[in-house]
C-alpha cells in the first residue's frame, strides 16, 4: 500500500450539496449497490490515504432516500496481497452461500481481486467474495478466494444477479475481459462455484477497454408482457464526447446467452462514423461506470455513475477530496419513434425540500440574453424549461454566469434548430485550464416533439450540470468549476421567433 498525496487541507469550494462525495480523499466507480432493510448501500472505489487514485478499497455510504448520504467506515480494505477493484453486492435471501446465520440472510459482495506483486497470483485479476452478517456494517473476506480465476490480467467488474426463468434459478455473473471487449457470463448455485455460460462482444463502441457491465430486464412502456434485457457496457476511452462513457444494448437473455437487437457495428470498431448511432447512457463527458442497485423496492431500476472522466480525473481542482457521484437515476424503457429506448429520470433532491424561486412564460424571446432576477439565480438549482425554438437560430439557457478576476464565466446550454442538436458549452465555465482535455462542447441530436417543443430539466450543483432533455430521452452530464460568485442564469435566443413556454427555478 502506498500513501499518495495525503493532505490535511480540505478545499470545499466545489463540494456539491446533493451529489455524494467522500469527506476526504479519492472516489471513483460505484460498487456493490444494494438495498437491504430500508437502506440503500453505495460502495465505491476509494483511496483511504490520498486524493488521487491508489490503494483501491471499497468505501461505503448509506441512504434512506437516495438523496442524502451518510459516509460509513471503509468496508473492504486493500492489503499487501490485493487491491479491491469494482464489483457488486446482493442480498443472499436463500442463504445459498451459507454465510448467513440465525436465519438472517447475508449480504455478499462479489469484487475483483487485483493481485499485487507480493501475491502468488501477481498480475492477475480474479473474482472474490466478502460477506456481511450485520447488514453491511462489517465485512469478512471469504477464505476460499478467489472463486473465479481465468488466469487473466484484465478480467474484472463482476455484476451478479439472481436469474429465475425457463432455464432455471441461479446466480448470474456478468464480468468483462476488458481489452478483448467481451462481456463473459457465468452461473452459480452458491456464489462460490461458477460455470461458464457465454460471451458477448465485441460490438458497437470499442475505442477503449470495456468495464463495469450490468445486465437487467425491463418492461417496455410498463407492460410486463413485453420486456427487453438491457446490457450496459462502460468503456474508456472511446466515449461519444471523448474519454470515458457508458453504452447500452437491448435484446434478450435466456439464462445462458444475451442476444442484442441493437448492434450497429459487429466486431471491433474500425472508425467513428457510426458513433451517434450507438446507444449511449449519457452524451456528456462526466458519467462513467454506471451500474444499478440490486434488490431495489417496487421493481425500480436505479442507477448511479461516477461523475468524472479518466482523461482529467486526477487533475480536477479540488484538494483533500476528488470526484463525486451522479444523482441517482431511475431508468425505464419507452417506445419512441417506434422502437424501445432507455429513458432516465433523476431521483429529485428538490422534490421534498425545494422551494420554487422564480417562474416565467409564456412569452416571446428577443434576440440576446435576458438575465433572470437574483431570486432566479444560484449555484444549487433545479431548472425546468420548455421552449418553442421556432425560427430562431438558437434558444436555451446561460448558467453559472458571472465575472471572476476580470474574466467572464458562463456555461451555455443551447438548442440549434438548424442542426437539431442540443449543446453544452463549458469552455468558459470558470476554471477550465487545469487540463487540456477539459474545455469542451458536448453535442447531441434532439428531435422536437410533435408540437415543436423542447423540454429540459437541469440540475445544478456547484461543480456539475446534469441535463435531462425530452423527458429523459437524452442526458448530458458535465462537471464545471466556476467561481462561487458566478450564479447568474439567463434566457438565451439568437435571432427572433423563439418562445419560452414555461420556466420554473427551484432551489
Amino acid at each position: 500500500m502506498t500513501s499518495l498525496n495525503a493532505t490535511p487541507v480540505l478545499d470545499c469550494r466545489y463540494r456539491p450539496k446533493w451529489h455524494f462525495v467522500a469527506e476526504h480523499n479519492w472516489l471513483n466507480d460505484p460498487n456493490g449497490l444494494v438495498y437491504s432493510n430500508g437502506v440503500y448501500h453505495l460502495f465505491y472505489q476509494h483511496n483511504p490515504f490520498g486524493d488521487v487514485w491508489g490503494n483501491m478499497s471499497w468505501g461505503h455510504a448509506t441512504s434512506a432516500d437516495l438523496r442524502s448520504w451518510d459516509e460509513q467506515p471503509v468496508a473492504i480494505a486493500c492489503d499487501e496481497q490485493e487491491a479491491i477493484f469494482s464489483g457488486s453486492a446482493v442480498v443472499d435471501t436463500l442463504n445459498t452461500s451459507g454465510f448467513g446465520a440465525g436465519g438472517v440472510p447475508p449480504l455478499v459482495a462479489v469484487y475483483t481481486s487485483a493481485y499485487s506483486p507480493s501475491s502468488p497470483l501477481a498480475g492477475r485479476q480474479a473474482q472474490s467474495l466478502a460477506y456481511s452478517t450485520d447488514d453491511g456494517a462489517t465485512w469478512t473476506k471469504y477464505a476460499g478466494n478467489p472463486v473465479l480465476d481465468r488466469a487473466s490480467a484484465d478480467f474484472r467488474d463482476p455484476k451478479v444477479f439472481w436469474y429465475d426463468g425457463d432455464a432455471g434459478s441461479y446466480w448470474v455473473m456478468a464480468a468483462v475481459e476488458a481489452v478483448r471487449h467481451e462481456v463473459v457470463l457465468y452461473k452459480s448455485a452458491d456464489l462460490k462455484s461458477w460455470e461458464y455460460l457465454s460471451t458477448f462482444g465485441p460490438a458497437n463502441a470499442t475505442g477503449g477497454v470495456w468495464e463495469c457491465p450490468d445486465l437487467f430486464e425491463l418492461p417496455v412502456d410498463g407492460d410486463a408482457g413485453n420486456t427487453r434485457w438491457v446490457l450496459v457496457v462502460n468503456l474508456n476511452p472511446g466515449g461519444i464526447a471523448g474519454g470515458s462513457a457508458g453504452q447500452y444494448f437491448l435484446g434478450t437473455f435466456d439464462g445462458v446467452t444475451f442476444r442484442s437487437e441493437t448492434i450497429v457495428t459487429e466486431g471491433r470498431q474500425t472508425d467513428d462514423s457510426r458513433m451517434p448511432d450507438y446507444g449511449w447512457l449519457d452524451w456528456g463527458r462526466d458519467y462513467y461506470a454506471a451500474v444499478s442497485f440490486s434488490n431495489a423496492p417496487d421493481g425500480r431500476r436505479l442507477m448511479i455513475g461516477w461523475m468524472n472522466n479518466w482523461q482529467y480525473a486526477a487533475s480536477t481542482p479540488s484538494q483533500g477530496w476528488r470526484s463525486a457521484m451522479s444523482l441517482v437515476r431511475e431508468v425505464r424503457l419507452e417506445t419512441r419513434a417506434g422502437r424501445p429506448v432507455l429513458v432516465q429520470a433523476a431521483v429529485d433532491p428538490f422534490e421534498f425540500s425545494g422551494t420554487e424561486l422564480f417562474t416565467a412564460g409564456p412569452e416571446q424571446l428577443a434576440d440576446g440574453v435576458r438575465w433572470l432576477p437574483a431570486e432566479g439565480s444560484g449555484d444549487v438549482l433545479r431548472i425546468d424549461a420548455e421552449f418553442r425554438p421556432g425560427s430562431a437560430g438558437k434558444v436555451g439557457l446561460v448558467l453559472r454566469a458571472g465575472e471572476a478576476d476580470g474574466v467572464q464565466e458562463r456555461t451555455v446550454l443551447a438548442y440549434s434548430a438548424l442542426s437539431g442538436e442540443l449543446s453544452l458549452d463549458r469552455t468558459g465555465s470558470g476554471n477550465v485550464g487545469f487540463h487540456a482535455d477539459f474545455p469542451s462542447v458536448e453535442r447531441v441530436p434532439v428531435s422536437l416533439d410533435g408540437s415543436g417543443l423542447l423540454r429540459l430539466r437541469i440540475f445544478l450543483d456547484r461543480c456539475s450540470v446534469e441535463v435531462f432533455a425530452q423527458d429523459g430521452l437524452v442526458t448530458l452530464t458535465d462537471q464545471i468549476f466556476p467561481a462561487e460568485s458566478s450564479t447568474a442564469v439567463g434566457l438565451l435566443a439568437e435571432g427572433d421567433g423563439a418562445a419560452l413556454v414555461s420556466l420554473s427555478v427551484t432551489g
